[in-house]
């Protein structure tokens, strides 16, 4: 281990032991009921202070493991700054909310998710299924570097509708240091390297890579080690869309991310993991178990997975790597057509066929491939090939149910998205809602306790939201000096709507949800115009 990293470790560890300390240093209650068992929280009581909000009567669940627990909250200043029992009538309190029956719960943090704050920053879909923050700049793709301090600041500006932190992309940083589709040699590793680093030092939460994609889908593992290395020291995290999620490949592309975090030593994730084209659960356990052995060498590894069996991306998975950039695809077309459309028939009839691609931008959107091929009297693979590897996105129904929920039942796998305002899948305004409504109350898959922590406590420690000194305040759980991202809801209630045919109507059974300490969603509706959510700095 390096020195820099047992550096970060150390400060990490002395961080936790200062958790209180630093809570109390933010003006919260004079006594804790957070550090008592449960059963003693009506022995601590709040100051005599002022408090914004008083929610009360609820069934608190905290994003870790303790047991639900009824408690009430005090909120000041956008902090929690009390948890226990609460003499209302002692106090003063300008604003109060009956959570009698309800289960409160910390605001959900979307571990993958994308969307343009700027531009469109209600993210009304996000706030509907109680999700509070939310990790920008995945797959590789990021904002540059050079301009994430301004990116911020813009998102700042437009006061986005939820908290919003950012990764550096691998993909970014390659066309930002001049690699592009190159072999990087000694010094442009460096580059690449420094510019990884600079991301982390402007406020990045990580490093993504989206290894499937151009051009990062032309790296080796000495390149990927080296753009860890930056993330190692900071004590951040490569979260990794692995190089292949097909299943005959799907292990050995796991391997690579565990070999780049055992030979970087940086804390390393899977995102949306999944596995495409196989209705074995075995092999979802395999996957689970290469895992659990990483994590008995001391790798540290987790996951996420968004709960539905339908993936959604560009066009271009379906195109070999030949006819994408740097190559000339209208010369691919020209000269290699009748390879091209071989490949392309293939890859689809290998993928559950033209019937299980549903075009979700583009010409043809909502329309599957099929559907458009018979419509033109054309073979599917040239209605591909007039489109071209850039020309729209899609959905494909390409997982199977089981396979998705044995990964999803893992302690070491959080929920996410990987959805948007805008795109064309059920997933951008389901997710959340689903894991309540369909895998904790439902099935009883999880424990409703197992579910909220999937979705705040456990998903905050990856990216290390949850870290008073590296992210302030800290989110993710609802104790004295953590950020007020607060959701009440009865979970009976809540339930996702959004279908492939419908993909954008919104999550209901929030019946309120507070960012940052304002009241922000209330019973199905925005409860004011203007956004309450931050542009997330890490402090590393």
């Amino acid at each position: 281990m390096s020195l820099a990293k047992r550096a970060v470790l150390a400060g990490l560890s002395l961080a936790a032991g200062l958790v209180s300390f630093a809570a109390v240093a933010c003006g919260p209650a004079e006594s804790s009921s957070e550090h008592l068992p449960p059963g003693d929280a009506d022995k601590a009581r709040p100051s005599l202070a002022e408090y914004d909000l008083l929610i009360h009567g609820g069934r608190l669940i905290d994003g870790s493991v303790t047991p639900a627990r009824t408690a009430d909250l005090l909120v000041r200043d956008g902090r929690i700054a009390f948890v226990g029992s609460v003499e209302k009538d002692t106090l003063l309190i300008r604003d109060s909310f009956d959570a009698t029956g309800l289960t409160i719960t910390p605001g959900f943090i979307d571990a993958h998710a994308h969307g343009d704050p700027v531009q469109d920053p209600s993210f009304h879909n996000f706030l509907a299924m109680g999700v509070t923050t939310i990790v920008l700049g995945q797959d590789g793709s990021s904002p540059d570097v050079a301009a994430l301090e301004a990116q911020l600041a813009a998102t700042e500006s437009a006061r986005p509708g939820v908290n919003v932190a950012y990764l550096v992309g691998h993909n970014t940083v390659r066309r930002e240091s001049g690699v592009g589709f190159d072999d990087p040699g000694p010094e442009a590793l460096v580059r690449m390297s420094e510019l990884v680093a600079d991301g982390l030092a402007a406020g990045a939460y990580g490093l993504s890579t989206g290894l499937e994609y151009d051009p990062g889908s032309r790296s080796g593992i000495d390149e990927l080690v080296a753009i860890a290395g930056p993330v190692a020291d900071a004590g951040a995290v490569v979260s990794s869309h692995l190089r292949s999620e097909d299943a005959a490949q799907v292990s050995a592309a796991l391997a690579e991310l565990i070999e780049q975090g055992r030979r970087s030593e940086a804390r390393v994730h899977v995102s949306h993991v999944k596995i495409v084209l196989e209705n074995d659960t075995s092999a979802a356990r395999r996957l689970l178990d290469a895992m659990d052995v990483a994590r008995a060498e001391g790798i540290e590894i987790t996951a996420d997975v968004y709960p539905y069996t339908a993936s959604f991306t560009g066009l271009s998975i379906l195109f070999p790597e030949w006819s994408r950039p740097p190559n000339e695809y209208a010369k691919v077309v020209r000269d290699r057509r009748s390879e091209l459309a071989r490949h392309l028939r293939l890859r689809v009839e290998s993928r559950n066929g033209p019937e299980a691609t549903l075009f979700g931008t583009g010409p043809f959107a909502g329309r599957t491939l099929a559907a458009v091929a018979l419509e033109r009297d054309l073979p599917f693979e040239e209605i591909l090939i007039e489109l071209g590897p850039d020309g729209g996105s899609a959905a494909y129904f390409v997982m199977n149910d089981q396979v998705m929920r044995t990964l999803l039942a893992d302690p070491a796998v959080v929920i996410s998205s990987d959805g948007s305002p805008t795109m064309l899948h059920p997933r951008g305004y389901g997710s959340f809602a689903r894991a309540v409504g369909e895998f904790a109350v439902a099935e009883r898959r999880l424990t409703l306790e197992e579910a909220v922590r999937k979705m705040s406590g456990a998903t905050a420690a990856i990216y290390r939201l949850d870290d008073p000194s590296i992210s302030i305040p800290p989110r993710g759980l609802l104790r004295e000096g953590y950020s007020a991202d607060i959701l009440a809801f009865d979970p009976a209630e809540v339930r996702d709507v959004a279908d492939f045919e419908d993909p954008h109507r919104l999550a209901e059974g929030m019946r309120r949800v507070w960012v940052n300490g304002a009241l922000a969603w209330r019973d199905g509706q925005p409860a004011s115009a203007a956004g309450h959510g931050s542009a997330l700095r890490a402090s590393w």
